[in-house]
């Protein structure tokens, strides 16, 4: 291992699940580089997005922290970072030269989080009144204000091409606006690089190229587990995040699918491309890389799309971890099953550089003999509140109305088809989380227990309904449009009672 400090990758996508990969044994998803990375590390099959939803996510990964801590388990866009050491600001006050390029999802957008420079893609949120580097990019590049012209919504399965250059995709400016800030490098310094692509996150839109390498792939069907039923039958969390497939036929799922697997591959190529920049700059080998999800998608499992829920399509995320050559405190081609969380990953990298691990971080080193015994996952804070318990071996998710349980046994049923709440051999170990998840509790989520159990609040149908904004749909974007007082995500809708 070299002397010197060694540079940090740290790649983190948008929607993709943990088994969205060819090292984890996914019949259609290429991903060939990511491969050829996990035979090279470490691959942690049980890390966990506490609150699967982006910004929350986020916080969580740049500080270290819960959302019970960081102020964030339902999505607010107008929430400042808190003021605590970040993660660029700790690779910084080492000595560290901090750069991020892509999506940050932070408040107000053109915050640098700690980081010495930002070239920022957050995915054309001009109603903000501010104009990021990829639509700068575009602008520059003769396609000012087009890159929605493709009329696809970002929380939506809809799909087609993309319909600009293979190179204007966000996807290739990333990389390649990354490649240009480690080229331009301080080389007095060691570079913490953050790179943050929008994709596989809807909208669908890959290039043609990519959907030709899937045109002869047989695309995997979703899987339903026993306990799903008609949407009316289910209690309402379950029944609101079923109901988001009213959109789509079961044929249309399955071309989705297939859109979004060539958005993976892209990325991996792309990555690829960033391993040979390395490789061409001489430092391939002084960098540690980590590659990993803000959280999964559903894709169509258990009749459920995009995130939000804690089943493991929308909370197992991937987590790879390649260190810095001869480096002995991470081995080679190894699948770790201990229990992670996006909030280790702060710690971990510090670790492996040998930084002090701010006060304010939560997490635990995944490169340590510290480990955590249960994962605790929250997500809404209205009737669509879900929470999370996962151990070693059981998960089990609440729905606070109708106060539903779920019990999962993941060693023997990874894809959670058979439901054991219910189940007298399992009542130990479902009251055993349930007190676990009950210690966990606080503010409003007090309100759901009496006498120290848990009653949830009245069950209710769910009512579907359209969107007259078609999930946050965005158009055209030049002239800039001004800034406005319009929701950023409107992921569900119901029906006036």
């Amino acid at each position: 291992m070299s002397d010197k400090r060694p540079n940090v990758l740290l790649i983190c996508v948008d929607h993709w699940s943990a088994e969205h990969f060819g090292f984890a044994g996914h019949p259609s998803v290429m991903t060939p580089g990511l491969d050829e990375i996990m035979s090279c590390g470490v691959r942690y099959s049980n890390a966990y997005s506490e609150c699967p939803v982006c910004i929350p996510a986020r916080r969580t990964l740049m500080t270290g922290q819960s959302a019970r801590t960081h102020g964030d388990r339902v999505y607010k866009d107008d929430l400042p970072m808190p003021d605590v050491t970040t993660m660029a600001q700790a690779f910084r006050d080492a000595g560290y030269q901090a750069d991020a390029v892509g999506k940050l999802h932070v408040q107000p957008q053109r915050d640098r989080i700690g980081f010495d420079s930002v070239i920022l893609d957050d995915e054309g949120r001009s109603q903000y009144g501010t104009l990021d580097d990829y639509d700068l990019y575009l602008g520059d590049a003769g396609y000012p204000g087009r890159q929605f012209d493709h009329g696809m919504s970002n929380n939506q399965y809809h799909w087609r091409p993309w319909h600009l250059p293979e190179e204007t995709h966000a996807t290739n400016w990333a990389a390649r606006s990354m490649a240009r800030v480690i080229k331009r490098r301080d080389p007095s310094k060691p570079g913490f690089w953050y790179l943050g692509f929008r994709h596989p996150h809807p909208p669908l839109v890959p290039p043609q190229s990519y959907l030709e390498l899937y045109r002869n792939v047989e695309i995997d069907t979703p899987f339903k587990g026993e306990w799903v039923k008609p949407k009316d039958e289910m209690p309402f969390a379950i029944s609101a995040l079923c109901n988001r497939t009213n959109l789509y036929t079961d044929a249309q799922l399955q071309e989705a699918k297939r859109a979004f697997y060539a958005l993976c591959t892209q990325i991996d190529h792309q990555i690829r491309y960033l391993i040979g920049t390395l490789r061409m700059e001489g430092i391939m080998d002084d960098t540690i890389i980590m590659f990993t999800s803000d959280h999964g998608d559903m894709l169509g499992n258990h009749n459920m799309v995009a995130k939000r829920v804690f089943y493991e399509g929308s909370a197992n995320i991937p987590m790879v971890l390649l260190p810095n050559k001869g480096n002995n405190r991470v081995p080679e081609g190894v699948v770790d099953d201990r229990l992670v969380g996006f909030r280790d990953v702060m710690p971990t990298l510090l670790d492996l550089c040998d930084i002090p691990i701010p006060d304010t971080c939560e997490g635990v080193s995944m490169i340590g003999e510290e480990r955590n015994d249960y994962i605790y996952g929250e997500c809404g804070e209205d009737d669509h509140a879900t929470r999370m318990i996962r151990d070693d071996r059981y998960k089990l998710i609440y729905y606070p109305v109708g106060n539903h349980f779920q019990l999962f046994d993941l060693q023997e049923d990874p894809r959670e088809m058979v439901d054991l709440a219910g189940d007298d051999k399992h009542a130990e170990v479902r009251e055993r989380l349930t007190q676990l998840l009950i210690s966990e509790l606080y503010d409003g989520d007090l309100e759901w227990l009496s006498d120290g159990k848990l009653v949830g609040t009245e069950g209710r149908p769910y009512e579907w309904a359209p969107h007259r904004h078609l999930n946050s749909q965005r158009g055209d974007g030049w002239p800039p449009s001004p800034k406005v007082d319009i929701p950023q995500i409107e992921w569900t809708r119901e029906r006036p009672s």
